[in-house]
């Protein structure tokens, strides 16, 4: 069972798409719009107040998913009307009926933005547990709800046990509702059977908030967990003050910058019985724990991390009787950025399956014994992004790339190796899979350039077949002509290297025009074939709009991203605004070459790092863009995270601070000669409007002009927090563009 017991998991569709095909150099994929438009106009013809609403023209992703123990029924957190108040629904295979079981949502008042429930688990006896607003719920048989744990909130990582009888969850101390924080984490467990509130018990807790359990699974066994401690007294706290409501407010976090002291972390056991905890050491404490397991018969744990920069990817295994510790598993690479490596018990407990780049692309190793040379599993010029083990057929499913840069398909292959099998159907877009207990079935999160998330499920018996659950879009949504997405090819024009980008077009679109463009969002892994590209932002009514508007966009797979193997990352290690923003260019390059950019006539934006790729370019490339927006933007890498070391590398050796000095907008930007926006919230802690802040009076003191909007009390996620404040930031930007980009003279 996956971390706190969910297997992120999404559901198939009823194969209505478009296959993508690459061909290098040119526009490809011609994904049309939705039915519904025609070709006479360029796109929606909806405002950016019609394309946001409360009543989501796209419909609400279904999420959560989680299946009864039966493999019979999935159960997933949804609102069919479109509002943001998700409730609890199931589907089950046997009969094909969809259910609503809760019904808390709708008393909502339309013009509001509620989360609704934000995890839910069958207890096995037709009862449901849920957590709402941070409080414990259950949900009985005749479909009446009350709290259960009332004294307790924060309530996160809902977990039955493999034998059903006990429920686990984690709860901090109170939410501090002003900053949006929750504090500490303590590890709960109460009887399935129990309904008396506040009857859990507690297994693992601190008074100290500072010290708390991160994520946990259970032994196969149920008679333990294992769990990872996290303890950040270590760390410095730093105030964020700012001005909202009226008056001086003070946002204290706990946030470290390089070279800071982080997170120790550890790996404990706990026994239900007894309530003892053993801990399991690791030579250095502040090193990162990517992934743990208990084998199935509860006898050794592994342990996969690294070292802070990301270098060393080290796997211990721990005899749990005696605590003996061996390493198992270890591979240093001094030019490594990602640590998207993924470890679990291969079937039967017979070693370990292994997800690595050590070949110079993500896939499949087996490994039995300690420091033996694991396996090849898969192979190719493809990459896996997650995986879960079938012990019963001794199969390993996987989602990758395998058919297109932009695509997320489910396969499974036989731990011991041989033909690679696509479960999810030859259609483009994203898959992200939740597999049943018994793998039979799969709850299937899926999406394309032409479809919002959905949620289907796929029978693996017959595994190119999918039965879709949902309908999410309003009417409305089909009424309208979209952009045409489609995927392009070309080589960077500083080394070579093979680039892929995304391409959103009219729908009327002439090949022999020239276009305004705009480059972005940009980010890394902003290669995605799903509704709006990217989740992370709520783009895609931008986008839509701006291409409605005679806009193309472009987004690139700039070094440092995933799918495209080792050679195309690692490029980037200690190139922050440089080899990333080179990559841009050769887009831009690209579609003037092409005779459909016009070259007077580009704009780029993004946020956080996107934001500092954005300032870059236009500090380091005049002329190459007519303006830019950078939201939030990463001026100043010595205020970065410690994980952006990875990149960055650490702040000392003799290459300091020029080193990163060359990677931080602040010290560049005495170059920027065209217009730029700068977007962003006072109380961010992530990127510090501090920075921002220098960075502006550095551009005053040169009389350089440029636009600042500041968005009050806002967080990071600036244009995701609310829709009035989303509305006017779009509405921003699109002025912004068209006064500096579309209609530049």
């Amino acid at each position: 069972m996956g971390r706190f017991g969910l297997i992120r998991a999404f559901g198939t569709a009823v194969m209505l798409f478009l296959a993508t095909a690459v061909v290098a150099g040119n526009e490809v994929s011609r994904q049309q719009g939705v039915p519904g438009g025609t070709a006479e106009v360029a796109g929606t013809t909806l405002s950016i107040g019609e394309l946001y609403r409360y009543q989501s023209l796209i419909g609400t992703t279904p999420e959560g998913y989680s299946w009864s123990s039966d493999s019979d029924t999935v159960l997933f957190l949804w609102n069919d009307q479109g509002y943001s108040f998700r409730d609890i629904w199931t589907y089950s295979v046997r009969t094909g009926e969809k259910t609503r079981l809760t019904f808390l949502g709708q008393d909502s008042v339309p013009h509001a933005e509620r989360p609704g429930i934000s995890q839910a688990v069958m207890l096995g006896d037709s009862r449901v547990a849920f957590t709402l607003g941070g409080k414990l719920h259950i949900r009985e048989p005749d479909g009446s709800v009350s709290p259960i744990e009332t004294e307790k909130q924060a309530v996160r990582g809902l977990a039955v046990s493999p034998d059903g009888k006990w429920l686990a969850f984690v709860s901090g101390s109170p939410v501090d509702t002003r900053n949006r924080v929750t504090l500490g984490g303590e590890l709960w467990i109460r009887s399935t059977e129990d309904r008396r509130e506040n009857s859990a018990r507690r297994l693992v807790g601190s008074d100290d908030p500072k010290i708390y359990v991160q994520d946990y699974e259970w032994a196969d066994d149920s008679g333990s967990i294992v769990f990872h401690h996290s303890d950040d007294r270590a760390m410095p706290e730093r105030d964020i003050y700012f001005y909202a409501d009226g008056e001086l407010q003070n946002n204290r976090v706990i946030r470290a910058f390089p070279g800071d002291e982080t997170t120790r972390a550890r790996i404990g056991l706990v026994s239900l019985a007894s309530n003892e905890i053993r801990y399991f050491d690791r030579p250095d404490p502040k090193h990162h724990i990517w992934d743990y397991g208990l084998s199935g018969d509860g006898k050794r744990l592994f342990i996969s991390g690294s070292d802070l920069e990301a270098k060393e990817h080290t796997i211990y295994l721990y005899d749990v009787g005696s605590g003996a510790r061996e390493t198992f598993y270890q591979l240093r690479d001094p030019r490594h950025l990602r640590p998207d490596w993924q470890v679990d018990w291969a079937p039967a407990d017979d070693g370990l399956i292994i997800l690595t780049d050590r070949d110079g692309w993500l896939h499949l190793y087996h490994q039995r014994n300690a420091g033996e040379p694991p396996h090849q599993i898969t192979q190719g010029e493809w990459e896996i992004e997650s995986f879960a083990v079938d012990g019963t057929t001794k199969s390993l499913y996987f989602t990758a790339n395998k058919s297109h840069l932009a695509d997320r398909k489910i396969y499974r292959v036989p731990a011991a190796g041989g033909e690679v099998e696509r479960v999810s159907g030859s259609a483009s877009g994203t898959h992200q899979p939740v597999y049943s207990p018994d793998f039979s079935r799969i709850a299937d999160w899926y999406s394309s350039d032409t479809m919002p998330p959905e949620l289907f499920v796929i029978d693996t018996d017959r595994p190119r077949e999918a039965t879709r659950v949902t309908r999410s879009p309003q009417p409305e949504f089909y009424d309208q002509t979209w952009a045409d997405t489609r995927y392009v090819e070309f080589s960077s024009h500083v080394d070579g290297m093979k680039l892929v980008a995304r391409l959103s077009v009219p729908a009327n679109f002439d090949p022999t025009r020239r276009y305004p463009v705009i480059v972005g969002s940009v980010y890394s892994d902003a290669v995605r074939n799903q509704w709006g590209g990217r989740r992370s932002h709520p783009t895609w009514g931008l986008d839509q709009y701006l291409v409605g508007q005679g806009y193309l966009i472009i987004s690139v797979n700039v070094r440092g991203s995933w799918g495209q193997g080792r050679e195309h990352n690692q490029t980037q290690l200690h190139s922050y605004g440089g080899t990333d923003i080179n990559d841009l260019e050769s887009g831009v390059r690209y579609l003037i070459a092409q005779g459909h950019a016009d070259p007077d006539r580009v704009g780029i934006w993004g946020s956080s790092y996107g934001g500092l790729m954005t300032i870059m370019s236009l500090a380091k490339k005049p002329g190459v863009y007519a303006a830019g927006i950078a939201g939030a933007p990463a001026t100043n890498v010595w205020h970065a995270y410690p994980s952006q070391m990875w990149i960055m590398g650490p702040p000392e050796g003799d290459d300091m601070p020029a080193r990163y000095e060359a990677q931080s907008p602040l010290y560049h930007a005495a170059g920027i000669e065209d217009p730029l926006m700068i977007i962003h919230g006072s109380r961010d802690p992530v990127v510090l409007y501090s920075d921002t802040i220098a960075l502006a009076e550095g551009m005053i003191e040169r009389e350089q002009m440029f636009e600042l909007v500041t968005l009050p009390g806002a967080h990071h996620g600036w244009d995701l927090e609310n829709l009035p404040q989303t509305r006017f930031s779009f509405r921003k930007m699109i002025d912004f563009f068209d006064r500096n980009v579309k209609n530049r003279k």
